[in-house]
């Protein structure tokens, strides 16, 4: 009797567990999204479902459901986790012009994430950073260069931007259709660029026209991608906080762009509509606001007050199940209630980390990024010459190689490193770091710049790191919040650069750091060659030295106007384009949008089209040959703007709308073509409608933006025709 009640019970309890694994369909790789995302959702409390809708989700055990934190980075790589490859800053990428190069930067990213989650899924389950849902790109336009979070973006044009942010999706997210390698999140929602300080309770005042013309296509595009998720600004647009606005989230983002995933919050950020924007008296209206207009996931803990607004009738729970079933459905698609094994993606293993192949992408993607702003017949330079000399407050720095939401790296290439290793044996190398970053030496005593007057070349290396430019809390030697509000470099480094220059016969090679625009003018009076080389990533200093030894040509371009002078700009608070960036800007610029030298001499000629007079529907093309009379062989960005006729509404002065790599040998010549529908040749008007002008259209195609600036600096003639609009 004993014997048979024993093997009674054991067959019971295998049933039971059977009979609960089969219940469990939200487990079941094989059933449909939605099936198990509402097999899920049917099996919680009201209490789970609330916990489930923030940033660090706590685990079920009674359903062996782990922990999971939504809030992890990968900006330029794997951030704030282990051992990743390091990538140039975001403004870096920018700078390539190079989306193709992009998404293969950020299939890497996705892959080494994978390979990190698959390794530690079980010791690190729920730990922030261990994730694989990724609050990143960041799409806001750089529209003014006081932003200290600039240097996370893609610049100030809406066409570049949204280029290299469709890239970095495609990328990160994969071309599974069912599954997600990691999940992308559009951000900050939308009109978002500064100032640090003010942005928990800041209402930026937009226009329609600057709305649709300037702040919306990135995030636009990005939706239509499929991007998994939006993340939300912290501030208010036009009186409605960004975290709470039917008119951003629900009629905008899901009924115009057919956005399907989730939106999150950006932290803290539904806090911040009662604590910031005082649009609400309480967390429990808060957290109503903005589940009731469309917010799925608040990073932060305010939604746990959605069970008092229950109580209180502020909201529902069929809300509340609307906002889990957006989260759960990022969550099926990534695999994280997958049986191990099941996954597509579950055996990336931990050699990709690092890979020689990721690391020949970072090399690849620092030399493309690197813009010359100056060069007096100096480079490339010969790397035999009898003595070299590098100085400066970041020839050494680790961080100068990082900007912000960075990885940690085990093998990171300084700026000395590199050019140490390209100089030739036999030839005498020196280094001193010279003077701090933005303050005077304490000691008076000068042991640096006599003893770089010997030498044949001196490399200046100067600029800012990530302690004076970045997010608000993150750059701690900022007294403005992470922003810039003083647009020179520190006073000590001009006063260091004069004093190299002084009496010196030999050449002057600067390179500059920083990921946002700064006054370079004495800089570029005081120096015989400029590089201008971002936050390069883990391969920066062998990049650099490439470039200036001449492995490869540079080829970046400045993905942000440089304005002479702060007073050439509207107040840092005024969101209104007018004034603004290289399409409505009525000053000149120190450096215009899209400028950058080479080693190559491109000569642009023979610019058609193939139509004069173009029609409503139509489509048109556009070719122009590329000849490069130099002596080396380059890439070139080929860059097409077009100039519609001015209306008595904000017109452009002319807009980026196509741009291709290419790269062109010696004495030799390649054709380039462009094709351009009628939406690139719309405008806005006040209203924020989209009009197809009657008049004359100017295009122009060159390696720059068509300010004759360009030109003074040694940018190739742009070559132009005009249409006619009828």
């Amino acid at each position: 009797m004993k014997l048979f009640c024993l093997r009674f019970t054991f067959i019971t309890a295998l049933f039971l567990i059977g009979t609960a694994v089969k219940s469990q369909i939200f487990k079941d790789p094989k059933q449909p999204v939605e099936v198990r995302v509402q097999d899920f959702i049917s099996k919680l409390s009201l209490k789970e479902k609330v916990d489930q809708l923030m940033n660090s989700t706590p685990a079920i055990p009674r359903l062996g459901v782990p922990a999971y934190n939504w809030w992890n980075e990968a900006l330029h790589g794997v951030a704030r986790s282990g051992i990743a490859t390091i990538f140039p800053q975001a403004i870096g990428e920018a700078a390539t012009f190079n989306p193709v190069l992009l998404k293969k930067i950020s299939t890497a990213i996705a892959t080494e994430a994978r390979a990190s989650y698959n390794i530690s899924r079980d010791k690190n389950a729920g730990l922030q950073y261990g994730g694989l849902s990724f609050w990143t790109p960041n799409i806001n336009i750089f529209r003014d260069p006081r932003w200290g979070r600039g240097q996370e973006t893609y610049g100030e044009d809406p066409y570049l931007t949204s280029s290299m942010g469709v890239a970095f999706v495609q990328g990160l997210q994969g071309n599974d259709p069912l599954h997600l390698t990691a999940a992308a999140c559009a951000k900050h929602y939308v009109v978002h660029s500064g100032p640090e300080r003010l942005r928990h309770g800041f209402d930026a005042k937009v226009s329609m026209q600057d709305m649709r013309e300037t702040y919306f296509p990135a995030f636009e595009a990005l939706a239509k991608t499929g991007v998994e998720a939006f993340m939300t600004a912290y501030n208010s647009v036009n009186g409605e906080a960004c975290s709470s606005s039917g008119f951003l989230i629900d009629t905008i983002l899901r009924k115009e762009w057919g956005f399907k995933g989730h939106v999150v919050s950006d932290c803290d950020a539904v806090e911040d509509i009662y604590k910031g924007h005082h649009m609400a008296k309480t967390a429990a209206q808060a957290a109503a606001m903005a589940i009731n207009q469309g917010m799925d996931l608040n990073c932060g803990t305010t939604y746990f007050a959605l069970l008092k607004a229950i109580k209180e009738g502020l909201t529902t729970e069929a809300n509340i199940d609307s906002a889990l079933a957006a989260v759960t459905r990022t969550r099926v698609k990534l695999g994280l209630f997958d049986p191990k094994g099941t996954n597509p993606y579950d055996e990336i293993g931990p050699d990709e980390i690092n890979s020689d192949a990721h690391r020949a992408l970072a090399r690849q993607a620092a030399e493309e990024s690197i813009v010359l702003l100056k060069n007096d017949n100096t480079l490339p330079l010969r790397n035999d010459l009898k003595k070299y000399f590098i100085t400066g407050p970041n020839a050494s720095s680790v961080d100068a190689l990082l900007g912000n939401y960075f990885g940690i790296n085990n093998q990171m290439s300084t700026i000395l490193e590199g050019i140490a290793g390209e100089i030739a044996k036999g030839s005498q190398m020196q280094y001193r770091k010279g003077i701090l970053l933005d303050r005077p030496n304490a000691n008076p005593i000068d042991w640096t710049t006599g003893a770089a007057k010997e030498a044949d070349v001196i490399f200046a290396v100067i600029g800012i790191d990530g302690t004076l430019e970045g997010e608000e809390g993150e750059a701690i030697a900022s007294p403005h919040y992470g922003d810039r509000l003083d647009y020179n470099i520190p006073e000590n480094q001009i006063a260091f650069l004069e004093k190299l220059r002084k009496d010196y016969k030999g050449k002057i090679v600067t390179i500059v750091t920083g990921g946002s625009p700064m006054n370079l003018t004495k800089v570029h009076a005081l120096s015989d060659a400029v590089l201008l080389v971002w936050y390069p990533g883990e391969e920066g200093g062998n990049a650099i030295a490439d470039v200036i030894f001449g492995k490869v040509s540079p080829s970046g371009k400045l993905p942000v106007t440089f304005p002479m002078s702060l007073d050439d700009l509207p107040p840092y608070e005024d969101y209104a384009m007018k004034g603004r960036t290289y399409r409505f800007m009525d000053k000149v610029p120190m450096y215009p949008f899209g400028f950058g030298l080479n080693y190559g001499k491109f000569v642009y000629q023979d610019l058609k089209a193939n139509e004069q007079t173009y029609k409503a529907g139509d489509k048109l093309r556009v070719t122009a040959t590329i000849r490069n009379a130099g002596k080396l062989a380059s890439d070139e960005v080929a860059q097409l703007y077009i100039r519609v006729p001015q209306q008595n509404y904000l017109t452009p002065n002319y807009t980026l709308k196509s741009f291709k790599r290419i790269k062109v040998d010696a004495g030799g010549s390649s054709q380039v073509s462009f094709e351009l529908s009628e939406k690139d040749l719309q405008i806005f008007d006040a209203a924020g409608k989209a009009q197809l002008v009657k008049g004359k259209y100017t295009i122009y195609v060159g390696g720059s933006s068509p300010l004759a600036r360009s030109q003074e600096l040694g940018a190739p003639k742009m070559a132009s025709i005009s249409i006619e609009v009828k």
